[in-house]
């Protein structure tokens, strides 16, 4: 079980490094004309998803105990790149309780209303880790951008090519990288005018249950969420998008976001596969459904990897997935310094779709 009221009573946690000292003086003046961002570094992007992944991890299985070291690991990077805590009493971590329940979910949130009618055996305390890098503007740093990612997977479980572990590389210890890499390259540089919420969401596997718990408990009010934007699998290239360093952006038509990103230069295509349903697959749906642009960005080709234990960290692309983090550092930054994404008459999407 993942024991929450210790984790959140930590408060701080070990980085594994000093943030890099933000740029000051005419490198910060050049960067803001310019638009230019740091570098990701491909073995920082190599290091922390071996780490995610590792087997040590044990699948990250909502409510395990390799979610629980997920999410101190997910929290010691936060800090290391600068970030300031978000969650609870101004820790890294946000309470998500949470019940076993029977079905093929497993589980279900505890609302208040609830919390008398499920016996402690059946209680578990799960998290979302969230860090925040304030904006500079005082017109809108009261604003903010969500960056997204699911650091959950489905555990250990019995499987025919005998690897019980499924580690979950691409889905979705990739977005959750990328998530603490962006954090690192704004955090370099100039100060976006609006500040930038990053969470690792728990529970997307079993329901979306971390993000139905914010949304719930918002961290910053919804009417000041300008936009969330989710990162999911960004592991392998594919050529449906164009290929290594390019990504697809679901419900691209839906609001202005994505013609936003393209025009700033962010590598993006729509998503080549609507058939499939991603826009409403992924966390971003649940912010949607409430009126806030809300997409995921992704290269997932349909490999064959999803959801099995061969979805290891040797079948990664790193390069393509360094880039990929780059772009997505880049739309955030547009998200955070640009216009209000807004959505196209239609777009919204409303609930039974």
């Amino acid at each position: 079980m993942l024991c929450t009221a210790a984790l959140v009573a930590c408060g701080t946690v070990e980085p594994r490094a000093q943030a890099p000292e933000p740029q000051t003086g005419e490198a910060q003046a050049a960067a803001a004309r310019t638009g230019a961002l740091a570098a990701v570094d491909i073995e920082d992007v190599r290091r922390g998803l071996t780490a995610l992944a590792h087997d040590s991890m044990e699948g990250r299985m909502t409510g395990s105990p390799g979610a629980a070291r997920a999410a101190r690991f997910i929290a010691a990077e936060f800090q290391a790149v600068g970030l300031r805590p978000a969650g609870d009493s101004a820790g890294w971590f946000q309470r998500v309780p949470l019940a076993r329940v029977e079905g093929r979910r497993g589980f279900t949130l505890i609302t208040d209303a609830a919390n008398d009618t499920f016996p402690a055996a059946r209680r578990v305390n799960d998290v979302n880790v969230a860090g925040m890098l304030p904006g500079s503007d005082p017109a809108v740093r009261d604003e903010v951008i969500v960056v997204g990612a699911h650091f959950d997977h489905v555990g250990i479980r019995q499987h025919a090519s005998g690897d019980s572990i499924f580690n979950g590389a691409d889905d979705d210890a990739s977005g959750v990288i990328a998530m603490i890499e962006i954090a690192r390259v704004l955090s370099a540089g100039p100060a976006p005018r609006r500040s930038v919420l990053f969470v690792a969401f728990t529970g997307e596997e079993v329901g979306l249950l971390g993000t139905h718990h914010y949304l719930a408990n918002p961290i910053v009010p919804l009417e000041r969420t300008v936009a969330q934007f989710q990162i999911e699998m960004i592991g392998r290239p594919d050529s449906a998008a164009g290929g290594a360093g390019r990504a697809w952006l679901t419900g691209y038509e839906r609001s202005t976001m994505g013609d936003m990103l393209a025009e700033s230069g962010v590598p993006i295509v729509p998503d080549p596969r609507p058939d499939q349903g991603f826009f409403f697959r992924s966390d971003n749906i649940a912010f949607a459904y409430l009126g806030i642009p809300a997409h995921t960005l992704s290269s997932f080709g349909l490999h064959r990897d999803y959801h099995q234990p061969s979805d290891d960290v040797s079948r990664v692309d790193f390069q393509h997935m360094t880039d990929v983090i780059h772009a997505a550092a880049r739309a955030v930054s547009s998200l955070a310094n640009g216009p209000r994404p807004e959505w196209h008459p239609g777009g919204r999407p409303e609930r039974g779709q």
